[in-house]
Order: C-alpha cells, then sequence, then structure tokens
C-alpha cells in the first residue's frame, strides 16, 4: 500500500490535541509529516503522508476533531505569462515557496516547499496563482 498525502488545516480549537499520537496508536497508521507550519494564534497546516489499513478510519477521526483534510491531488501552479512579480504573494506565504528573487526582482516558486494553503491564490491581484487538480 502506497503512502497517500494529505494537508490537515487545525484551528485554534484542535492545534493542542494528540492528533498524531491518536492516527499511530489508534489507527495504526504509518505517518510520515512531510511539513507542518503553525501560526501565533495556534492555526496550523500539516501536510501528511499516511500508510495503513485503517486510513479512511483515520481520515474520519480527524474530521470528527474538526479538522480539514484535503487530498494532497491538488497543487498550486504560477502562470508565468500572468505574473507581474509585484511580490503580493510572497509576504503571505507561510513557508516562503513563494520568495522574491534579488537582485533580479523576480517571483521564484519551489513547488517542493508549498503546503497548498491556496493563500496565493486569493492574494494575487492578476490571479497568476491557480489550482490545478
Amino acid at each position: 500500500m502506497s503512502p497517500e498525502k494529505i494537508v490537515l488545516r487545525f484551528s485554534s480549537e484542535n492545534s493542542d490535541k494528540p492528533i498524531i499520537y491518536h492516527l499511530a496508536k489508534d489507527y495504526d497508521l504509518i505517518i510520515n509529516i512531510v511539513k507542518a507550519t503553525i501560526n501565533p494564534h495556534k492555526e496550523g497546516t500539516m501536510v501528511l503522508e499516511l500508510t495503513g489499513e485503517k486510513y479512511n478510519e483515520g481520515i474520519e477521526f480527524l474530521r470528527q476533531q474538526g479538522i480539514k483534510v484535503d487530498s494532497l491531488c491538488q497543487e498550486i501552479i504560477r502562470n508565468e505569462d500572468k505574473c507581474t512579480h509585484c511580490g503580493a504573494c510572497t509576504v503571505h506565504c507561510p513557508t516562503d515557496a513563494l520568495h522574491m528573487k534579488r537582485p533580479e526582482m523576480e517571483i521564484v516558486f519551489n513547488r517542493a516547499e508549498c503546503i497548498i494553503c491556496q493563500v496565493c491564490v486569493g492574494i494575487c491581484p492578476v490571479k497568476a496563482m491557480e489550482v490545478r487538480i
């Protein structure tokens, strides 16, 4: 069984719960934390690879805890033709997947760092950041 990649989005109400512990102990899932971020308001995003026979039960447990679960079959792409390199997206990117290359003053997008939070999609004034499913 190959690992499934998912994105978890935590609110401040559920970010302090032992979620990963329960996935491993109660659902016997093998967990690889690919990336995790939490802001000062205790809201967070976590990208996981999950493997195990009780995968669906584990996902249901997460949802019952109030955690938003998204499949990582989506990806963020940057439309190079639309991008004006204004930098608006770089300020809001929680993982620095989008950053300004200096001294060229060009936007660089590192897909490997992207956690698909989609903040850049809503922020981009020219709609150069897009979600591809």
